[in-house]
């Protein structure tokens, strides 16, 4: 058994600042050493693929992170893992608990499976693993050996954790308790009734085009970044491909991983919908430098537009709910412009209807998703200096 500082401490000097995850009692004594802790940032997520989005958004931007779970929520983790970091190759370190461990200690039912299957599902993933460290003398070569196969091949690598790995550690802290924010005060104007009154995504995107500038721009998976990338492909721009949903709490860990550069979210409301906990997560975390832009035909356009339910969900409602402390609603391409030429600070959701339907020679990226990331970064890295 080895004490939550040890590990915390010897992680920061490899570079960890930032953990993220769903809470499991097998890693609560590093939720509480961290969220006690000054110098670490804790970013509690609405699920495990929320948090592994969240950690590879950081770990882009500079930021390394470490995502926390518990095993009955590796599957959770699947579409993130699969089609975010193993596409984009971006790593990112996991602390997987051992619940329901064969052999090991009596546990709950509904670990009886998971804990049979845990290490074949990361292996299946090729996400590389080990257990836990249980011992001091053990964390720092853990630790060297997890970052030098990040490093080289680009890819995740889990920590299988035992049970009574960790010494308990008690929280001295208290949690940052945040009020709702203040509901906006720009009126919602009534969205055109008809698709038809609606402008194209092309037009939208073409409007944000000329206005974010060297914003970095994360556009949803989907019609949306082949859009974005045909209206005209840029360093700053990341496409997202699968990881449905995960656009927002991406772009939540970039913006806290980069708080000088604002971060522009294009979400769509397919996407956003199958992950809307990331609205509660966003709207608490609060970063000044996000804009959370969504574009909602009403439809999941690239599998046959089929209809989704946000015409009769009021997903700004649901994102002032949340504690987005600005939504706003506009109905045209020039209107959307004008809200992202304004560049006060705070976090804010505009929400835009869009007709169906995408332009019938629509190109594919040439880039591929580790190029875009590469450029990305290299992108940043210019910026900084």
């Amino acid at each position: 058994m080895i004490e939550a500082k040890s590990f915390v401490e010897t992680a920061k000097l490899a570079g960890f600042s930032l953990y993220t995850g769903v809470p499991c009692s097998y890693v609560k004594p590093f939720i509480n050493y961290v969220i006690d802790a000054a110098d670490l940032s804790y970013v509690g997520a609405a699920n495990e693929g929320d948090a592994v989005a969240i950690a590879t958004g950081a770990e882009l931007g500079g930021r390394r992170a470490i995502v926390m779970m518990q095993n009955s929520g590796l599957g959770n983790a699947v579409s993130p893992l699969t089609s975010l970091n193993a596409i984009f190759k971006i790593p990112t370190l996991l602390i997987v608990t051992l619940r329901g461990e064969p052999g090991g200690p009596k546990d709950e039912p509904q670990h009886e499976l998971m804990g049979q299957i845990t290490t074949r599902m990361l292996e299946t993933m090729n996400v590389a693993w080990s257990y836990f460290p249980t011992e001091e003398s053990e964390v720092a070569g853990a630790i060297e050996k997890a970052v030098s196969h990040m490093t080289k091949t680009e890819l995740p690598y889990a920590f299988v954790m035992k049970k009574d790995s960790v010494a308990p550690y008690k929280l001295t802290s208290r949690p940052t308790a945040r009020e709702l924010a203040p509901a906006s005060s720009t009126p919602d104007v009534p969205f055109p009734t008809t698709a038809a009154e609606r402008p194209t995504r092309t037009e939208a995107l073409q409007a944000v085009q000329r206005v974010t500038g060297s914003d970095l721009v994360v556009a949803t998976t989907g019609f949306t970044g082949r859009e974005l990338y045909a209206c005209d492909d840029r360093p700053n721009q990341l496409y997202m491909v699968g990881s449905m949903g995960c656009a927002s709490v991406f772009g939540l860990g970039l913006a806290q991983a980069r708080p000088d550069r604002r971060v522009v979210v294009l979400d769509g409301d397919g996407a956003l919908l199958m992950r809307l906990g990331g609205l509660a997560t966003i709207g608490y975390e609060r970063p000044g430098n996000l804009v959370h832009v969504l574009l909602d035909n009403e439809a999941h356009d690239s599998t046959g537009t089929q209809s989704t339910v946000t015409h009769s969900v009021d997903l700004g409602a649901c994102a002032r709910a949340c504690g987005y402390p600005a939504v706003q609603r506009v109905t045209t391409a020039a209107e959307l412009e004008a809200a992202l030429a304004d560049r006060a600070d705070g976090l804010r959701f505009i929400h835009l209807k869009t007709k169906p339907g995408a332009p019938a020679d629509l190109v594919r990226p040439k880039v591929t998703p580790r190029e875009v990331a590469t450029r990305l970064r290299a992108y940043l890295k210019e910026a900084t200096a």
